[in-house]
């Protein structure tokens, strides 16, 4: 039997709300040039190639997004084993259709 790690659970980006976001920290795991060029309110970036360095609050749910969804979950599952309580957002940027800042 194969082993894969922890099981990420994911949200859609459509599901995300203000009132969702008031509960949960926002984790953008794209480059900084990524995140640069248009990123939700709010969000952290801190790039997956870093993430074993990430050392947030443990105190408060984390959502993780990317551009696709790829690399959150990636991201998501080394929170996990950190011992984060984490969701990564299926689709990521790519399917977010709310205000963004930055870029053009």
């Amino acid at each position: 039997m194969w082993f894969f790690g922890p099981r990420v659970e994911a949200i859609k980006a459509d599901e995300i709300n203000n009132q969702l976001l008031k509960k949960y920290q926002l984790l953008d795991v794209r480059t900084p040039a990524e995140f640069k060029s248009g990123h939700i309110r709010g969000a952290l970036n801190h790039p997956l190639a870093q993430i074993q360095l990430f050392q947030g609050s443990k105190d408060k749910p984390i959502l993780v997004i990317c551009q696709s969804g790829m690399r959150s979950r990636q991201a998501a599952k080394a929170l996990l084993k950190k011992g984060y309580q984490v969701k990564n957002v299926s689709g990521g940027m790519n399917a977010w259709n709310g205000p963004i800042k930055g870029g053009k």
